[in-house]
């Protein structure tokens, strides 16, 4: 039921005016410059998006733009999450569920729940959507890390389909494919681990980067997948370096100026983020000039 999401989903951001309202022609924009290079399913709503400074309006209004523009041409995943479970299952419940595969939900942050408090936070979200539930780890941002054992004992509820896995130990995400079910999905959060994750027996990424650069990521999975791992490694090499410049100064900020760049939509960004500094956007202008 869930091979949709095997191989590259992109973590979309949200292109701004220079006034800090949403473009949503640069919305279209990037939709489309995601469903022509050839990737597999788009993630709306993430962190990538600057989901956090949007309202609830912006996102209402965002969602519908990006379900219209994509006319039911991939497969979309929703982000939901937060640290309060009882508002993140009310917040599903809103989200009219024909339009969506499947949610992505982040850890709970800020106040760093037990492996208990985080295993009965997902399944209380998994009792009460309708949608399959990904679980997401990024302890970098949530200050929580959810061990392998606990993403185990949640693969077992019916309704938890993966797991978009950032934790950046790569043992960690070892001990989960080594006795995950077989069923249960594992992607990568990291986009310079993804290549790793397909080829140890991971089922692809959720990619920042992938949008910027969305033919040959996604042609980079769908290589390791099929077990063509020499090839897949040399698509990793080309883009090696972007993948650092792309988080260098925070996300989305890098990835939004790769965008601007390849004349996608415009790199503006929501205070508390700021723009790339002139030394990184040279970085990052001689590499596309390079690639």
């Amino acid at each position: 039921m869930s091979n949709f999401l095997r191989g590259t989903g992109v973590a979309l951001a949200t292109p701004f005016n220079s006034d800090g309202s949403i473009d949503y022609q640069g919305v279209t924009s990037l939709v489309d410059f995601c469903i022509k290079g050839g990737v597999e399913y788009l993630v709306v709503l993430g962190t990538t998006a600057e989901s956090v400074t949007l309202t609830k309006d912006e996102k209402k209004s965002l969602i519908a733009h990006i379900v219209k523009t994509n006319n039911k041409r991939l497969p979309l995943v929703i982000g939901v999450g937060g640290n309060n479970t009882s508002a993140v299952i009310s917040e599903l419940n809103e989200v009219n569920t024909s339009d969506f595969d499947a949610v992505l939900s982040v850890v709970p942050m800020y106040n760093r729940p037990s492996q208990e408090g985080i295993y009965q936070h997902y399944k209380a979200i998994n009792d009460q959507t309708p949608l399959p539930v990904l679980l997401y780890n990024v302890p970098s941002r949530t200050a929580t890390n959810m061990t392998a054992e606990t993403t185990l004992r949640l693969a077992q509820l019916d309704n938890i389909i993966g797991i978009k896995e950032a934790v950046g130990d790569f043992t960690q995400v070892l001990k989960i494919i080594k006795d995950k079910p077989s069923d249960f999905l594992v992607i990568s959060g990291d986009d310079a681990l993804a290549l790793p994750t397909v080829t140890a027996g991971g089922d692809g990424v959720i990619s920042v980067v992938g949008q910027g650069f969305p033919k040959d990521f996604s042609e980079m999975i769908r290589l390791g997948l099929s077990g063509d791992i020499n090839k897949a490694y040399d698509h990793l090499y080309k883009l090696l370096p972007v993948l650092d410049y792309a988080f260098e100064e925070g996300n989305p900020a890098g990835i939004k100026h790769i965008l601007k760049i390849k004349g996608v939509c415009e790199d503006a960004v929501r205070l508390p983020l700021v723009s790339v500094s002139s030394t990184l956007s040279k970085k990052i202008k001689d590499f596309i000039k390079g690639y």
